[in-house]
């Protein structure tokens, strides 16, 4: 998710965004990035993957080893969005396919995520 790889995926191609107003992390991300991402982002995980930290939405907008995940309000250059649609680059889609126990993140749970950025991911 460097500079280079940012709006490196077709945003036309994410599902619509949530219709619901006032997305927070607290409330409706937090429990997604819970159940989907904390096992390789996680607050136990020892070596997050990528420096990347989901547990907080401090450490979301501040990213990681990359640079920032999320940019308020700019899904292009919100490279998790991409990846957790997987889009673009198949290296970085998360969570990877090949974690046969991490089901991918329904369009529904997409396009909350997809809201809760263009709502200023707050």
């Amino acid at each position: 998710m460097a500079d280079d790889k940012k709006a490196s995926y077709d945003t036309s191609k994410l599902p619509p965004a949530s219709s619901k107003e006032g997305v927070t992390y607290a409330t409706d991300i937090q429990p997604i990035f819970e159940k989907s991402c904390y096992p390789c982002h996680g607050p136990k995980t020892p070596k997050p993957k990528g420096k990347l930290r989901l547990d907080t939405l401090e450490l979301v907008l501040k990213g990681g080893e990359d640079g920032p995940a999320v940019v308020p309000k700019d899904i292009a250059n919100s490279p998790l969005l991409g990846d957790v649609a997987h889009l673009g680059d198949e290296d970085d889609y998360m969570p990877p396919p090949k974690k046969k126990d991490l089901k991918p993140l329904t369009p529904e749970q997409i396009g909350l995520i997809r809201a809760w950025i263009e709502q200023g991911a707050n």
